[in-house]
């Protein structure tokens, strides 16, 4: 949502390394989707925001609903470098992973330090849900294989799809494996809101 500043650039970049790439304007209320248009992208628009998780739920299924069996999600705030592609590939290839994640804190220099500490813990307490070590619950730029996400029932709208999505697999006994990745942090504003996402996830994680 509102990502005017950025979407461009990284739809051209994304087109580098994969022939396609689906956008999801998801109620914007600035040029979002044009520019994501203008660069290549297929994209599709909720006339008003839905979430992220729901966002999500519709790329996913638009993109298999074009006969794709991985989908890769990237964040459309330049926080996720396309640079970094390849090694989701590879490690999907290598591991038999169906779920690849990005993981930002093997080296986390430059995460603010409130992202950090709420990130080791989310991952933590995730981690012992799942029964596995899970270093970067939070992170949203992930390899999946389709055909594996559509055996699943992933309910949630907001940004707690992410840990949703990691227990979901998890339970289901798929392979999961995380991929180092850039970290980058500019002086966007998050579309975090700390105390109603935050209190979302615990009720969320509560009900685990």
């Amino acid at each position: 949502m509102n990502e005017a500043a950025s979407i461009e650039r990284l739809v051209r970049e994304v087109r580098q390394q994969l022939p396609s790439a689906i956008v999801i304007d998801d109620g914007s209320t600035d040029s979002t989707g044009r520019l994501a248009a203008q660069a290549g992208a297929d994209v599709f628009r909720h006339e008003q925001p839905k979430g992220k998780g729901a966002a999500l739920r519709a790329g996913w299924q638009r993109a298999a609903e074009r006969g794709f069996g991985w989908a890769l999600t990237m964040d459309g705030d330049g926080q996720h470098a396309a640079s970094d592609i390849p090694g989701f590939l590879r490690c999907a290839e290598t591991s038999g992973a169906v779920l690849v994640v990005g993981n930002r804190m093997a080296c986390p220099t430059g995460m603010p330090l409130i992202r950090r500490c709420t990130n080791r813990f989310m991952s933590w307490k995730l981690g012992r849900l799942a029964g596995q070590k899970l270093p970067d619950t939070q992170c949203g730029f992930r390899l999946m294989h389709l055909p594996a996400w559509s055996k699943l029932t992933i309910e949630t709208t907001h940004f707690e799809i992410e840990s949703e999505l990691l227990l979901a697999f998890a339970r289901a006994q798929f392979k999961i494996a995380f991929v180092p990745i850039q970290v980058i942090y500019r002086a966007e504003d998050s579309k975090i809101r700390p105390v109603q996402d935050t209190w979302r996830w615990f009720r969320w994680l509560w009900a685990r």
